[in-house]
């Protein structure tokens, strides 16, 4: 007779069940449970990772900065302006600079007369070298006082010099639009001016000819301003449209304003960032600004809002809020980026009260004065600190 087999053994279901179901009861319960602290910690957290307010610009940030003349007031009494403009906490300021060649005491008046006003000198515009864009006689001589002056601004610590490249600047195809309200927007159409002859005393530039002229340009100069410890900025061709007068536009495209930085690879060598004018290119600001941020080209930068009908051809300039650039987008590339120059929230719209109260003096029709401004900076500043903090 067979041996009886053992018993078979059989899991216990039922007790293997229960035991998971107290491990992941015991998990849970461990899980609320730091979920609970975590919660409870977080406020404390949030409190010591935030900066304290308010959020002010500093050596290692974006900062604003105002035309010297956009506070308005009596010609003759710049303080005026200046006044103004530090009444909107602004503490930078830029303008136009003085015939060439720059004499470093007339720079060092102009700082000192901006410090007595809380502000500090940071970049002027630079021009009066038509022999140097042209390719004509005479150039050398107007390099030289260019030259001369990237020496005195380094003598006097004045950190950016701007200026422009261009044969014919395209202002014929400005025009006012009725904006929100009633308010003015500066609109654009290169139909109204396209088909303009060249000026006869300035004649038609191919952009062979206008490249040519800028390398031999740049390559005097950039070298001086890295000794003297200057930057320079390029502005780029705004209205950004293909020929103006019969003279081709080099800094209307993303791709001349690449080539522009290789020519003399040198931080000296940078652009003007617009992100207005990005956008009337059809191109991406963000990525435009990430482009070049990356490379440390971007000594100064414009911020100010656009609505495009036509990319480089028709567009309308508009306030800041209601436009197609995402503004808190650029500004908070320009913060990730390391960037630390100034932002100019510059054209500012038209409105009621700077009609009736003046002085507008903007050059453009729909544009402006101090309201106009304070609105600008206001907004800026709202978008700044957000970026500092995000």
């Amino acid at each position: 007779m067979a041996a009886a087999l053992p018993p078979r053994t059989v899991p216990d279901v039922h007790c293997a069940v229960t035991e998971a179901r107290e491990d992941d009861m015991k998990l849970t319960r461990r899980g609320v449970i730091q979920a609970a602290g975590a919660a409870a910690l977080a406020p404390a957290v949030a409190e010591a990772a935030r900066k304290p307010w308010p959020i002010v610009e500093g050596p290692d940030t974006p900062k604003l900065c105002l035309g010297m003349w956009d506070g308005g007031g009596d010609p003759k009494q710049p303080e005026i302006s200046l006044r103004r403009i530090k009444q909107l906490g602004v503490d930078y300021v830029l303008g136009g600079g003085p015939k060439i060649p720059w004499q470093e005491e007339e720079l060092r008046a102009r700082i000192e007369s901006c410090k007595a006003q809380g502000l500090t000198l940071y970049n002027l515009m630079i021009s009066g070298f038509p022999n140097v864009i042209y390719g004509r006689p005479g150039r050398d001589e107007e390099i030289e006082k260019v030259i001369q002056s990237i020496r005195a601004a380094g003598k006097v610590g004045l950190p950016v010099i701007e200026y422009n490249f261009y044969a014919h600047r395209a202002m014929e195809g400005y025009y006012e639009e009725t904006g929100r309200a009633g308010s003015g927007y500066t609109a654009f159409d290169y139909d109204r001016m396209k088909d303009l002859p060249p000026l006869p005393e300035v004649g038609a530039y191919s952009a062979e000819e206008l490249w040519k002229n800028l390398t031999y340009f740049l390559k005097a100069i950039v070298p001086e301003a890295e000794k003297a410890g200057v930057r320079l900025a390029l502005h780029p061709n705004d209205p950004p449209v293909p020929l103006s007068r019969g003279s081709a536009q080099i800094m209307s495209t993303v791709e001349g304003w690449k080539r522009l930085i290789e020519i003399v690879p040198s931080p000296a060598n940078g652009i003007t960032y617009d992100c207005g004018v990005t956008r009337e290119l059809g191109e991406d600001p963000v990525e435009v600004c990430r482009y070049f941020l990356s490379r440390k080209r971007i000594n100064h930068a414009h911020f100010r809002n656009v609505r495009v009908v036509k990319p480089y051809v028709k567009y309308a300039e508009v306030f800041p809020d209601n436009g197609e650039v995402d503004m808190f987008a650029v500004m908070k590339e320009l913060v990730r980026g390391g960037y630390t120059g100034t932002i100019y929230p510059e054209h500012p719209r038209a409105l009621d009260y700077d009609r009736q109260c003046g002085p507008i003096r903007s050059i453009y029709p729909g544009g402006g004065g101090y309201a106009g401004i304070a609105y600008n900076v206001a907004y800026a500043r709202a978008m700044l600190q957000a970026a500092l903090v995000s």
